[in-house]
């Protein structure tokens, strides 16, 4: 059956944004520090850009930088803007919820800013966004996607028919946590690590996950 709301993470499901983002924290590491940074690793894909700053500060010994790193990034990442790779389904998605009035939106752990600029240059029709600045605590606390689900109208009994499209732990853990069911994009992790996490389906991308949609009965009804 259909869903009776459908809640999006943004980089990875809806796009692929690392080159946008390693762009950013390459240039502010350099200008901040005028070394190279590291890797970015895997295992923080989906993490708070606070936290991924911690990480790249703590391996060349300045953490008390940390916030000075996460700022300099973000202003990066706006004045150097890259629009990201837009990944298949999302129009098709979009357009299949908005036939159906099923209520859908953005919550990610990006900043608002660089959510606000790719939604716009990639013409996505996403009208309810939330970003990093919007939370008390982003993922894994599921603070992103009740505050989204309240947004778009969700009472708390609704949320066990929501489902949320993610492709990292961290979000698929922020979504189980609200009590939504977290559906797995595989752009990042593998199908057994999505599942193990919590996924109750997963798809390697949106468009996969519109044709199994498109089959499905729906159950929304008005709220």
């Amino acid at each position: 059956m259909l869903p009776k709301g459908i809640l999006f993470d943004f980089d990875g499901v809806v796009v692929d944004s690392a080159e946008s983002h390693n762009s950013a924290w390459a240039s502010a590491f350099k200008e901040l520090f005028a070394t190279d940074i590291a890797p970015f690793p895997k295992n923080y894909a989906g993490k708070s850009p606070m936290v991924i700053a911690e990480y790249f500060c703590s391996i060349i010994g300045k953490e008390a930088q940390t916030e000075n790193l996460f700022f300099l990034k973000d202003k990066h990442l706006d004045l150097y803007f890259k629009t990201p790779n837009l990944l298949p389904g999302v129009h098709e998605c979009t357009t299949f919820f908005s036939e159906k009035n099923i209520p859908y939106g953005i919550a990610s752990n990006a900043t608002k800013q660089f959510l606000k600029n790719s939604v716009q240059k990639l013409n996505l029709n996403f009208t309810t966004i939330f970003g990093l600045q919007d939370y008390e605590k982003p993922k894994p606390a599921p603070e992103a996607y009740i505050k989204l689900a309240k947004a778009l109208g969700f009472k708390k009994n609704d949320f066990k028919d929501i489902w949320v499209f993610e492709d990292s732990l961290t979000g698929t853990t922020a979504a189980k946590l609200a009590g939504m069911i977290p559906i797995g994009i595989s752009s990042q992790y593998s199908d057994k690590d999505l599942r193990k996490a919590g996924s109750l389906l997963v798809f390697p991308t949106l468009l996969e996950a519109y044709h199994y949609l498109k089959n499905a009965k729906s159950n929304h009804s008005e709220r």
